[in-house]
């Protein structure tokens, strides 16, 4: 599943594009930034732009007057002329300038001559040596003589990156694929249950390959391992009921709680034409893999950089459903988008009943309007339907329910979102969402939604049930530093309307960037009024290490 799942990427620290979602970002992990300033790069950063950059055949200059910035009636026109004209060797940059206003430095000069070196040595190899003027190579000659030194550490720098560059071709994983991970340690306690829930120190970690094969597609293989366990729930007299499903954090999605290693996320995406997305996932596919979840920077895809818990990252619309099954997005990359998909939990099941078409389903159509890198709106539907009551876990986007009341020991209950129904035959869901993110400026964002769902249990005797849910968050990215993020978010979760009380989600933290690599997320979950009930509380402190490489 996704960046929970780039993912990816995306990004590192934080998601910082309030456009819709590529595939990087999706990505739980990205790869950290790269310390490039050695002194081998920075020798030759003049010249890999005049050299690598300017010899490339797509900008191959054949005559003066391609040169934009070049007139006949410059003073070193004639210069040039022959340079470029009669040897090639001068070949300019790949904007079609030559950049003859401002200063040489003697690397660039020394490159440019090296450049018309091997065109004479060409010229004459091939016996063409009267093409050579005498004077040529006297000037040739004096210059080498002028600039042997810098010739001769030049060849040396070429020669020991190539042998860097041997070296590392041999030992690298894959020429088309790269691996990035993800590590999360948290510290974390309940402090509200009637119960005792004890302090607990768990983990969840992630590695993903992503391949490319073309350059524009992407085969995203994740696997992850964890062994964080939901608190406990209690009754009033203190005994255990079960988990405590509401606000679980993003490490516990798919952790497996015992550190088993499994394949959570396969999937390939890849454009057709320059505007159209397809997304085809294999296992793991969530809704907002595909479809932008217009959620700002708490969203991380439930990764260990955003918020805390699950509901405080995305409008729980996004959360019906997860499996197998393919989706598309006419305009990727426009201001208007249309995304739709189609998700499959039974699709590895070909038992009678099952299978990819007859067994539980999700289906979402989106429309995403997102003028600029400031404001980003999605109007979503999706159609689902839930079979039976064994597959709550994948029905629900395969994570551990974050939100709404559980019907604890009713016989046949089917869980959506937490909302317990008596269907033994299945639950139709129709809902509507609006998201919503608008970016201030750089160091503030606002974001919210809202969002309906009908629930109608199949041969159950009830009447269909309505839910509502709808939240806002704020976030202050480079709060006190770059890469920090402090994070505020009240929301209402799904609740049925025609019982209980409205439970209140309230969130709160502020991630602590040490370096491209580590960040410290201290935080609180609380939930007011938890399971709908006015007696029920939960409490949440999380101390929470991310390690992204």
């Amino acid at each position: 599943m996704s960046e929970s799942q780039v993912p990816a990427t995306t990004p590192q620290v934080s998601v910082s594009s309030l456009q819709p979602a590529t595939t990087e970002q999706k990505l739980a992990q990205a790869l950290p930034a790269q310390n490039t300033d050695t002194s081998d790069a920075s020798t030759l950063n003049q010249i890999n732009q005049y050299v690598r950059e300017g010899r490339s055949s797509r900008d191959q200059v054949t005559s003066v007057s391609q040169f934009s910035d070049v007139r006949p009636t410059d003073w070193a026109y004639q210069a040039l002329k022959s340079l470029v004209e009669r040897y090639g060797c001068i070949v300019g940059y790949p904007d079609k300038t030559y950049r003859g206003n401002r200063a040489l430095t003697r690397w660039e000069f020394a490159a440019g001559l090296n450049a018309c070196l091997d065109k004479i040595q060409e010229l004459i190899a091939a016996a063409t040596a009267d093409f050579v003027r005498k004077e040529d190579l006297e000037t040739v000659k004096k210059l080498q003589e002028e600039f042997a030194a810098e010739l001769a550490a030049l060849r040396g720098r070429v020669d020991a990156l190539e042998v860097r560059t041997a070296t590392l071709e041999k030992q690298q994983f894959s020429t088309t694929t790269k691996l990035s991970g993800e590590a999360i340690f948290a510290i974390t306690d309940e402090f509200a249950q009637p119960g005792r829930n004890e302090a607990v120190f768990q983990d969840r970690i992630r590695l993903t390959l992503s391949s490319s094969f073309s350059g524009k597609d992407k085969l995203i293989v994740r696997l992850a391992a964890g062994n964080a366990n939901l608190f406990n729930e209690f009754d009033l007299a203190g005994n255990r009921v079960g988990p405590l499903t509401e606000a679980s954090q993003t490490f516990n999605t798919n952790s497996g709680g015992n550190n088993s290693v499994s394949v959570d996320w396969a999937a390939y995406y890849f454009p057709i034409g320059e505007n159209i997305q397809v997304y085809v996932p294999a296992t793991g596919g969530l809704l907002y893999d595909l479809a932008p979840t217009s959620a700002g920077y708490l969203e991380d895809y439930d990764g260990g950089n955003g918020a805390l818990s699950i509901f405080a990252q995305r409008n729980p619309i996004y959360g019906i459903g997860s499996g197998a099954g393919a989706g598309i997005t006419f305009g990727a990359g426009k201001p208007l988008s249309l995304t739709a998909m189609y998700l499959s939990s039974t699709a590895n099941n070909p038992n009678e009943g099952q299978g990819l078409f007859n067994g539980s389903y999700s289906a979402l159509g989106q429309l995403t309007f997102a003028p600029n890198d400031q404001f980003s709106v999605s109007l979503t539907y999706v159609n689902a339907f839930q079979k039976g009551v064994d597959d709550n876990n994948a029905f629900t986007g395969g994570v551990f329910n974050s939100v709404g009341p559980a019907l604890v020991g009713v016989r046949n209950t089917t869980n959506f979102l937490g909302i317990g129904l008596t269907g033994p035959q299945g639950v139709n869901v129709n809902a509507g969402g609006l998201s919503a993110v608008y970016k201030f400026s750089s160091s503030f964002a606002i974001n919210g939604w809202v969002s309906y769902f009908r629930l109608d249990g199949l041969r159950d005797g009830q009447d269909p049930i309505d839910a509502w849910s709808y939240a806002l968050g704020l976030s202050f990215p480079d709060f006190g530093k770059k890469g920090n993020l402090l994070g505020l978010f009240a929301g209402v979760p799904p609740y049925r309307t025609d019982v209980g009380e409205i439970p209140i989600h309230v969130e709160g933290l502020y991630r602590i960037r040490l370096n491209d690599n580590i960040s410290v997320t201290p935080g609180v979950i609380w939930v007011i009024n938890q399971g709908q009930r006015s007696d029920k509380d939960a409490l949440i402190g999380t101390l929470r290490t991310t390690f992204t490489f």
